[in-house]
């Protein structure tokens, strides 16, 4: 039977943020900065006859948390919503805040928990020496995997400790 040998050296950074992201506005625009901005210098390719741009979206979520209330202001319930895109976020929060019929079942009124709240997205960059790697941004850290090419960390890092949000 053939043994598995390793060819590669596929790595794994993680930047813990000193803060969590203030909001989904904060969230959307730094990720949408990376997608439009390109600021790790990445390129198009290639892959299946289909043409990849240099930075793409892959994967993202967005989960708004409830806390629900009795008339005395105490906690009787929680919940959460998950949704992915931010205007199914958006549209979410308002239909769970107005869901009458929600709101009786629970006993109570809704509150938002936006300091609670959890957002992600995982973009596939392609690095000029070939490399496809992925830096998913979630409201707690940053996190650089599948590379292989010290240099991809270093324009990460480099481009992270300018954006005071990702301190």
């Amino acid at each position: 039977m053939a043994d598995f040998v390793q060819n590669t050296n596929v790595k794994s950074s993680v930047r813990k943020l000193a803060a969590p992201i203030a909001d989904i506005d904060a969230f959307n625009t730094i990720v949408q900065n990376v997608i439009l901005n390109n600021p790790f210098g990445c390129v198009s390719y290639m892959s299946g006859g289909v043409n990849h741009p240099p930075v793409e979206k892959t994967r993202e979520s967005y989960t708004a948390k409830f806390v629900y209330q009795d008339a005395l202001g105490k906690s009787i319930g929680r919940s959460s919503e998950t949704y992915s895109t931010i205007a199914g976020f958006n549209a979410g929060i308002a239909a769970v805040l107005a869901n009458t019929a929600n709101n009786t079942a629970h006993g109570g009124t809704p509150a938002r928990d936006p300091a609670a709240d959890s957002f992600s997205a995982t973009l596939r960059c392609h690095a000029p020496n070939g490399e496809i790697y992925m830096v998913n941004f979630s409201r707690q850290q940053v996190t650089l995997s599948s590379y292989e090419d010290d240099a991809i960390r270093t324009v990460l890092e480099t481009w992270a400790d300018g954006v005071t949000a990702l301190a």
